[in-house]
């Protein structure tokens, strides 16, 4: 939702809450009544954590009517703690585990370590409204064994140079034919009218596989990463006819030119440069990134003429149209809640209330922004000003990372194409696609996956820039078949039964 009025609580409140909550107990369990206090392992982000019962904590805490102990976990060395307090068993009330494939994570969730709460959220106002779509993804086999961090689900769409649109008197493409015909005229037609052969059309990357070429491939009706096939069968996208058709196209528009010769060795940060200094204008990305690449070009060239069209209702042929989800479908992870520090139900519900009210708007603005008047202001269209920056980077920025879902509030911007962004990104959520195999387990994908994936991309990679033909690239997915892809797509869709039966 837009953001259009003011939020935030006042420092007197924040410091009258440190004193109402004064002398809560390090305690507080089944055997004295529900819980009136909870511990959280949260990741750290930041270089700084901020002090215990500082005045974020502090307004949470009373927000939430509970005490909370954040234990700062640093994310440079969150595997290794996070593994090692798993193990152990030396957890807090609630644990922040927002990699949603570790393999170590993943199976200490199914151990029966953590509570499923799939039957109790639709006890809370804000949990009961979690995204279908998004529970999907969080469960494992069929089950919840967290409150999922919620993200936008499907960020990409194709950035195109609005100018070099308007220089070629040509109008922003709604379909892959029409997008195809765009590339090959940024190639061709001189769009930046310097009079010399410097242009291209799509300017990719070598994750192109991974990400770029996997959402266009997405229009052509290519799943993200596993789908069900008309068999009932879980398998690999990229074995797929509409996958290798997408890549039939891409190839054609490498061959004419219109995507950059070395796409295959570009970093990410070459690619952001090389857009920025007009060597392409289309790149496949998150729709937020226009502003980067504008604000790239201004610090070269403050007079640049870089404009941009966000598109995110590509379609191909009679395929309807949809997006693949860069976000594992709007899950960044699970706040997971281990049994064996809450014991009971009725603490369960102490817990799930908490993160509940932190979904509240109340809440997400406090751990954005802070305190309305010491850190931030708010103007009449919705814009965050912050205040004092050295003191929200101290006392406020660590908690950002911990908010429920990026998805409470949009603040407006005066930035070029941040709202134009958010309200696109907005569209996204109903046309977007998840991976099928997210909740699923493979004992052989957890061990083989990466290897074979690795054939896969580089197989492509040698196709889209001509060292081996198509009927090349079905002989390695032949061949990957025998590997283990096999085995992982039985495995796969024996899980998806179980779960769904």
């Amino acid at each position: 939702m837009k953001m259009h009025r003011r939020l935030g609580i006042s420092v007197a409140s924040a410091a009258v809450a440190a004193v109402a909550l004064t002398g809560c107990g390090a305690g507080g369990g089944s055997d004295d009544g529900p819980k009136t206090d909870i511990s959280w392992m949260a990741i750290l982000h930041t270089p700084t954590t901020p002090e215990p019962d500082g005045v974020i904590e502090s307004a949470l805490q009373e927000h939430a009517g509970v005490d909370v102990e954040f234990q700062w976990v640093p994310a440079a060395s969150q595997d290794e703690k996070l593994n090692s307090a798993i193990a152990s068993d030396s957890l807090a009330d609630i644990v922040s585990l927002p990699k949603a494939d570790n393999s170590t994570v993943r199976r200490a969730l199914t151990s029966g370590q953590f509570w499923d709460v799939e039957e109790y959220l639709d006890e809370f106002d804000n949990l009961s409204q979690i995204d279908p779509q998004t529970l999907e993804a969080a469960k494992i086999d069929g089950h919840l064994y967290g409150v999922p961090a919620q993200k936008v689900k499907a960020r990409y769409g194709v950035l195109i140079r609005q100018d070099w649109l308007d220089n070629l008197g040509l109008e922003a493409p709604q379909t892959t034919e029409e997008l195809a015909e765009v590339a090959r005229a940024f190639a061709d037609d001189d769009p930046d009218g310097n009079g010399e052969d410097d242009t291209t059309g799509f300017y990719d990357r070598l994750e192109s596989f991974d990400l770029g070429f996997r959402s266009l491939a997405g229009y052509f009706g290519a799943g993200s990463k596993f789908e069900l096939n008309d068999a009932g069968e879980v398998v690999p996208s990229f074995t797929t006819d509409a996958f290798m058709e997408a890549m039939e196209w891409y190839r054609g528009l490498y061959e004419d030119g219109a995507v950059n010769n070395e796409f295959v060795t570009v970093q990410k940060s070459n690619q952001q440069d090389g857009i920025a200094q007009g060597k392409g204008g289309i790149v496949v990305s998150g729709l937020f990134e226009a502003k980067n690449f504008l604000a790239l070009s201004q610090s070269a060239n403050p007079e640049t003429p870089m404009e941009w069209a966000l598109v995110n209702d590509i379609t191909h042929e009679d395929v309807p149209r949809r997006i693949l989800s860069d976000t594992n479908g709007g899950m960044g992870g699970w706040y997971a809640i281990p049994k064996s520090q809450v014991e009971t139900e009725e603490d369960l519900r102490v817990v799930l209330g908490f993160l509940d009210s932190l979904l509240d708007e109340e809440a997400y603005a406090l751990m954005t922004n802070g305190i309305e008047g010491t850190h931030y202001e708010l103007d009449a269209d919705g814009v965050v000003t912050i205040l004092d920056q050295p003191a929200w980077e101290q006392e406020v920025q660590p908690f950002s990372s911990s908010r429920m879902s990026e998805k409470t509030i949009t603040y407006s911007s005066t930035s070029p194409y941040v709202d134009e962004a958010n309200e696109k990104m907005e569209e996204n959520e109903e046309f977007a696609v998840i991976n099928i195999a997210q909740s699923l387990t493979s004992d052989t994908y957890d061990s083989r996956w990466t290897e074979l994936e690795q054939k896969a991309r580089d197989a492509y990679n040698k196709y889209v820039v001509g060292q081996i033909e198509m009927e090349d690239y079905e002989a390695v997915i032949d061949q990957l078949a025998g590997e283990g892809l096999d085995k992982i797509t039985e495995e796969f869709t024996a899980s998806y039964a179980e779960a769904n039966g």
